[in-house]
C-alpha cells in the first residue's frame, strides 16, 4: 500500500511558501504522490450537480480562486525530489489535446520522471461552455480519444492521428516523457463507462470512496474491481497491473452523524483497520485529504499520520 495527500489549491494555504512547505515535508517524510484538483475558472452560477455531494452542492466554488492545475504541479516539480506528482484528475477535454500532451511531457521530464496523469470527463458542464472545450454530451468520446492522441504523441516517431475531436500528422513532438512508454494514467470516476475506460486505456483506477455521497465501502469496490479485472480481460490486458487508488478524507471526527464510526477516522488503530480492510480487497494506493486552512495543522497531520499510521501498516 502506498499513500498520498491532497495539495491546496485555492484559499490561504495555496500560496508559494505554504505550498512549498508542504510539498518538501511530504517528499521528505516518503509519501508516494501528492495530487491537485483541476478547475480553470468558476462559473458565477452553477446548475450541474456535483457527484460528491449527497445533495449535489459544489462547495468549492467560493471566492473562484483556483491555481492552474499542471502549472502548480510544475512548479512543486522543482522543489521536491521523489514523490510523485498526480493531476487528480485532470479533466481531459478542458485543453487542447496537442497542448496537453505537452504539457504534461515537459512536467514528466522536469521532475525526472515522476508524473501520474489522474484523468476525469468532468461534471460542471457550465466550466466545458465558459472554455469553449467539446460538447459536454461528448465528453466521454473526447476524452478517450485524447488518451489515445496523448499515447500517440508520447510513444511515436512520427506522430499521425485521425479523429472526430483531434486529428495530426507531419509534426515533431519533442521532448518525449522519460516513462516508456508514458507516465501512468488513473482514470476517474465510479460509472461503468469510467471503470472500463480505466481497463481499456489506463494503468489503473482512482475512484473516491469513504465520503456520504459514495461510501465505496469494502464489499462494493471489490466487486467494482471484479468488474474492472473483467474488462480489461476482454481488452486482452493483464488485470493484474492495474492499479486501485482511492482517494478519500481523514476524518477528525470519529462519527458520521448517525452513531456510526466514519472511515478512516478514530484511534490509529481503527484506521491503520480500515486501511488493511481496503487493501485486502486490492486496493493499492489510498490517497489522503488533509487540506486545510492552516498550515502549521496540515504539515502536523503530514507528520503524525507518516510516523503514526504510514510506519505501521503491515
Amino acid at each position: 500500500m502506498q499513500f498520498g495527500f491532497y495539495l491546496p489549491n485555492h484559499g490561504p494555504t495555496a500560496r508559494p511558501e505554504p505550498l512549498k512547505s508542504i510539498a518538501q515535508l511530504g517528499d521528505k517524510l516518503g509519501y508516494y504522490c501528492m495530487v491537485a484538483g483541476d478547475h480553470i475558472l468558476v462559473p458565477k452560477q452553477i446548475e450541474s450537480p456535483y457527484p460528491y455531494t449527497v445533495g449535489g452542492e459544489f462547495h468549492g466554488a467560493g471566492s473562484g480562486e483556483y491555481f492552474e492545475q499542471l502549472t502548480l504541479l510544475t512548479y512543486l516539480a522543482g522543489v521536491t525530489k521523489n514523490i510523485r506528482l498526480v493531476p487528480s484528475v485532470m479533466i481531459v477535454p478542458y485543453r487542447p489535446p496537442l497542448l496537453a500532451a505537452k504539457m504534461l511531457a515537459t512536467l514528466d521530464v522536469l521532475s525526472q520522471g515522476r508524473l501520474t496523469l489522474g484523468v476525469g470527463v468532468g461534471w460542471m458542464e457550465e466550466e466545458f461552455s465558459a472554455l469553449d472545450a467539446p460538447p459536454f454530451s461528448e465528453r466521454g468520446a473526447a476524452t478517450d480519444e485524447y488518451l489515445r492522441a496523448f499515447k500517440e504523441l508520447w510513444s511515436s516517431e512520427n506522430p499521425t492521428f485521425n479523429g472526430k475531436y483531434c486529428h495530426f500528422s507531419d509534426i515533431q513532438f519533442l521532448p518525449k516523457p522519460l516513462q516508456i512508454p508514458h507516465p501512468p494514467i488513473w482514470v476517474g470516476g465510479q460509472s461503468k463507462p469510467a471503470i472500463r475506460r480505466a481497463a481499456q486505456l489506463g494503468n489503473g483506477w482512482h475512484p473516491v470512496g469513504a465520503i456520504p455521497a459514495v461510501p465505496l465501502e469494502p464489499e462494493e469496490l471489490s466487486e467494482n474491481i471484479g468488474v474492472l479485472h473483467n474488462f480489461a480481460e476482454s481488452a486482452g490486458r493483464n488485470p493484474q497491473h492495474l492499479d486501485v487508488a482511492m482517494k478519500t478524507p481523514l476524518y477528525d471526527s470519529s462519527n458520521s452523524g448517525d452513531g456510526r464510526r466514519r472511515r478512516f477516522s478514530g484511534t490509529n488503530d481503527e484506521i491503520l483497520q480500515d486501511i488493511q480492510s481496503y487493501s485486502d480487497i486490492g486496493t493499492t494506493h489510498i490517497i489522503f485529504d488533509i487540506r486545510g486552512d492552516d498550515l502549521n495543522q496540515a504539515l502536523e497531520r503530514l507528520d503524525w499520520f507518516a510516523s503514526d499510521i504510514m510506519a505501521n501498516v503491515t
